[in-house]
């Protein structure tokens, strides 16, 4: 599955500038379908595609990077990669951050 699409990549860039200021939206979530991991994407790097900032649910749930072509190359239980969630609509990252530290299922 293509992690990345034109849609998810132009607001992903258009947030850039924002940082990580959690008054936009987070607009992606990608997650391990044979994990508890999951990469919420709130701006992309224009300059470097490769850069993303957002949300990270692992082992705790902090504010972070991550590198796309990482979590491309992954390949876990079964062969299988990170999925993007396809029935995600994007949410204020303030919103998805508060949820997530209360154990709460996004």
């Amino acid at each position: 599955m293509k992690l990345m699409t034109k849609q998810i990549e132009n607001a992903a860039r258009n947030q850039y500038h924002m940082g990580s200021d959690l008054n936009q939206n987070v607009v992606a979530k990608f997650f391990d379908p044979c994990g508890s991991w999951s990469w919420f994407v709130m701006n992309q790097a224009p300059d470097d595609p490769d850069y993303l900032w957002g949300i990270v649910k692992g082992f705790e749930v902090e504010q972070g990077s991550f590198s796309l072509s990482e979590l491309q190359k992954y390949r876990g239980r079964f062969g299988l990669g990170i999925e993007r969630d396809i029935s995600f609509r994007p949410q204020p990252a303030r919103e998805i951050l508060h949820m997530l530290i209360e154990g709460k299922h996004v």
